[in-house]
């Protein structure tokens, strides 16, 4: 069986599905929350990643590299904020974060 950009379209499209759901599902836990949303940026590099391979050009993947550094930049900015409001609030409520207005 050949994989067709079809194949990889639909996974990405899955992918993606799954992370609104856990978006709009969970709204409680913070975690969950940065994970549905890296979940989201990597069905958008495969689809990247499909059409460059199906066009034969590397502009999409040379794209993907730059999404992935941002990625690793709001991961790791997400959780240093979640370690302060922990260490602040003792807990990973989203609800709890109205008490952040400034």
């Amino acid at each position: 069986m050949i994989l067709t950009l079809t194949h990889f379209l639909v996974l990405g499209a899955i992918l993606f599905a799954i992370s609104v759901i856990g978006i709009f599902l969970n709204r409680k836990n913070i975690i969950v929350l940065l994970m549905a949303i890296e979940l989201m940026l990597l069905a958008v590099n495969m689809n990247f990643i499909a059409f460059s391979h199906y066009l034969g050009d590397a502009g999409g993947q040379v794209f993907v590299f730059f999404i992935l550094t941002v990625a690793a930049a709001e991961s790791a900015i997400g959780l240093a904020i979640l370690v302060v409001m922990f260490r602040n609030m003792d807990t990973i409520n989203v609800e709890d974060l109205d008490t952040l207005k400034g």
